[in-house]
């Protein structure tokens, strides 16, 4: 009876293929993987051919499939290769780390000791790497423990010992091209790593349970009376879990002993190149997943097969890569690789050669051979029969009726809802960003085409969102039906008017009309019993915005139409007195509702109402007991729909500015008015010329303190705008003769020093 251990390096391509070419030299009769044992149950999927790596084991708690853990493989994984050669060849897969059920308990309990409890499992909330244990086959080092745990990277200190600064790049040439004696090699990696085990620090609790775990399992093994035994697991377990260094089994039962369990499930999902990205949340550890995964397809060639996929990328984006410097490039890369005394050239060197000539020295080519080749956009495949919950089939239904494929790269789709395709793929869309899960992502500026017969999306397919469709599986069978239930008990749940408004916008987008008849019930008996004028104003456009999408996306609105009128008619009769007596914060607030309720009355809705908030508006600009910033920006409304000429505006700000002993409200006044763009300044050289008067008549000991709420108002305009105004400016305070006369003013009375200080200082403001 013999036990041979392989420590490998977790998705590394070497290790892949030594692991590939010992087991063919051992031909075990079980093969057992560092990986969590309920993956047992599922392993056999990994034979079916429309299992396409990257794909990851999910072990979720099945009661509360927030808490989770991914267990991620790509095609260059050695516990892949293991794992397939072994259902291959006929003979028992065993997975034998820590069981999921004990890990995930264990991730429970720290959890549930936290300061701040994870909230509950809401589809749509963030599920951060605190709450998701990336583990099994993974790991920046040789191996990661399942909590998350890091360890001193012990490749590191065998790259030290061996004089060398960058251990990634060290192991590569010492081990990963390495193609002859795989028994020989992984021999030599667990006495290394012996030698290290022997001055490292006491190892945590969680590691020693898993590896009394592998142990035990080794042991159930060799009582199940297999003879050649093959382990496959992280290099750094590889010393203990040689026979002949096994301590009693009592002393590792005792270990395990009493550990908390948590009912598990487990299931196959697609993964990412990018997610086995070190950079990404649910990273493996590997910052070149494409590279690798060219290493293990292209082992005979590597250099110019890599080339020459740069070229073909290059080419594709228009940009110039001949055949030529495909040659010139690997001769680079080559010369690069043996002055730096590497074995064969490596992505360093790659990277150079490209930038030098593929890329004619420009950075911005590599950074998209580096998106799309270093790291990759390879999204895995399952077999449709995978265990999935009702809910995640439902989604896999969908996306192929509505040939709206998952992809890991970033798509750009603009739908045109006059089409029945389209206008169900928007439904899928919609629904989907209510669960909490955003395949896709509206691109349209500030809802610029909501309400028209285009809408732009930005899809992306991130491996994560199938644990959000397991968590939200407890709101219904399907997306519909999910979708409906969940928007239900959020609205219910909602104390604020204008947030449930924007609900029943989103289930009106989303097709959803039963949630839309009750939340619309909801509106009308808050809005009748609200008194709060700042939460009706909230309601008023999205409710009002409703309207618009009736004959788009073939919906019936009527029912929201009684409401939104009762709404504006409060709005209007009650702004006056909501308007007065706020503080500076308040105001603020203030006038951003009032500009969402000035944009709701210019739709269709409400049109007949219109009017009467115009004439709201002008109640509360000519007050005297609001703040400067409403009574400005209520004045500057008017203004733009033509209610008020200019004449009247510049009387009105002349009147304000007029109030020398509040020369605050002055100030918050102009911004208040200016407040979105300065347009109005270049279109009325007068108006320009009446706060020309007032800044040059500002002491200078008060144009200080005013100065931060004027440059509040200049500093929100585009660039092109401040120089077109400073432009105007200058005509403004031009000699007598070359500008015209400031109304009440006349060249010959101009103070030329005093206009010129004040004019130094204003250029300055505006940058």
């Amino acid at each position: 009876m013999t036990v041979t251990v392989l420590g490998v390096r977790h998705h590394g391509p070497g290790s892949a293929r030594a692991v590939r070419a010992a087991l063919t030299e051992l031909a075990p009769d079980a093969v057992l993987i560092e990986g969590p044992p309920e993956a047992d149950a599922v392993a056999s999927f990994a034979l079916d051919p429309s299992m396409q790596p990257p794909v990851a084991l999910l072990v979720h708690a099945t009661a509360d499939p927030g808490l989770a853990a991914f267990y991620p493989f790509a095609s260059f994984s050695p516990e892949w290769i293991a794992l397939r050669h072994g259902l291959a060849a006929g003979v028992p897969v065993r997975f034998i780390d820590l069981p999921a059920t004990h890990g995930l308990a264990l991730l429970q309990e720290e959890r549930e000791g936290r300061d701040e409890p994870r909230d509950g499992g809401t589809p749509g909330a963030d599920t951060t790497d605190e709450d998701v244990a990336d583990s099994g086959p993974a790991g920046p080092t040789v191996d990661e423990p399942t909590a998350g745990l890091r360890r001193t990277d012990p490749i590191a200190l065998l790259a030290e010992a061996a004089g060398h600064d960058d251990p990634e790049r060290w192991w590569d040439d010492a081990v990963e091209h390495g193609t002859d004696g795989a028994l020989d090699l992984f021999a030599a990696i667990s006495q290394a790593m012996a030698e290290l085990r022997r001055d490292a620090p006491e190892p945590d609790a969680l590691e020693v349970q898993r590896e009394a775990a592998m142990r035990r399992a080794i042991r159930r093994a060799e009582k199940d009376g297999y003879d050649r035994i093959a382990v496959v697991c992280g290099a750094w377990h590889a010393p203990v879990l040689e026979r002949d260094t096994f301590p009693p089994a009592s002393q590792d039962d005792a270990r395990l002993k009493g550990l908390p369990k948590v009912r598990t499930t487990a299931t196959w999902v697609p993964w990412t190149h990018d997610r086995l990205s070190i950079s990404s949340g649910y990273g493996a550890g590997v910052d070149s997943p494409g590279w690798y995964h060219h290493l293990f397809e292209a082992p005979d060639a590597p250099v110019v097969r890599w080339l020459q996929r740069t070229a073909a990328l290059l080419r594709g984006e228009g940009l110039d890569a001949s055949p030529a410097s495909v040659v010139e490039a690997t001769r680079l890369a080559e010369a690069l690789g043996h002055v730096r005394s590497r074995p064969l050239p490596g992505l360093s060197e790659l990277r150079d050669a490209s930038l030098a000539v593929l890329c004619h020295g420009n950075p911005l080519p590599l950074r998209l051979i580096d998106r799309r080749l270093v790291v990759g956009e390879v999204l895995g495949t399952v077999p449709d029969d995978t265990p999935m919950v009702p809910l995640s089939q439902d989604l896999a239904a969908l996306q192929r009726s509505l040939r709206l494929p998952a992809e890991a790269s970033v798509r750009h789709r603009e739908l045109d809802l006059r089409k029945d395709l389209d206008l169900r793929r928007s439904h899928l869309l919609h629904r989907l960003v209510l669960l909490g899960i955003p395949w896709g992502v509206r691109v349209d500026a500030q809802g610029a085409t909501t309400g028209t017969f285009k809408e732009p999306w930005q899809l992306e397919w991130q491996p994560e969102f199938a644990v959000r469709l397991i968590e939200a599986s407890r709101y219904g069978a399907t997306v519909e039906a999910a979708a409906t239930q969940f928007a239900l008990e959020r609205g219910r749940a909602e104390e604020h008017l204008g947030h449930l408004a924007a609900s029943v916008e989103a289930c009106l987008l989303a097709a959803l009309p039963d949630a839309v008849a009750a939340l619309m019930r909801l509106v009308a008996d808050r809005a009748a019993t609200d008194g709060d004028l700042g939460e009706l104003m909230d309601a008023l456009e999205p409710l009002a915005g409703i309207g618009r999408y009736g004959s788009v996306r073939r919906d019936d609105t009527a029912a929201v139409e009684a409401v939104v009128d009762g709404l504006a008619v409060r709005v209007c009769l009650g702004l006056a007195g909501a308007a007065g007596g706020l503080d500076d914060e308040a105001a603020a607030e203030m006038v951003g509702r009032i500009d969402a309720v000035d944009r709701a009355f210019a739709l269709p809705a409400l049109e007949p109402r219109r009017a009467a908030w115009r004439d709201a508006l002008d109640a509360v600009a000519i007050r005297t007991d609001v703040r400067g910033t409403i009574a400005g920006r209520a004045t500057r409304l008017l203004l733009d729909a033509r209610v008020i000429e200019a004449a009247e505006a510049r009387r009105r700000l002349s009147l304000e500015l007029s109030r020398v002993a509040d020369a605050d409200r002055g100030a918050a006044w102009i911004e208040g008015f200016l407040s979105g763009t300065g347009l109005v300044l270049l279109h009325d050289p007068d108006l320009l010329g009446v706060i020309d008067q007032w800044l040059t008549s500002v002491p200078a000991e008060r144009f200080n303190d005013l100065l931060p709420v004027l440059r509040r108002a200049f500093a929100r305009f585009p660039h092109g705008e401040l120089r077109q105004i400073g432009a105007a400016i200058k005509a403004v305070a031009a000699p007598t003769g070359a500008r015209a006369a400031t109304p009440g003013t006349t060249p010959a009375t101009l103070d030329l020093p005093r206009a010129e200080a004040a004019l130094a200082t204003t250029l300055e403001l505006l940058g």
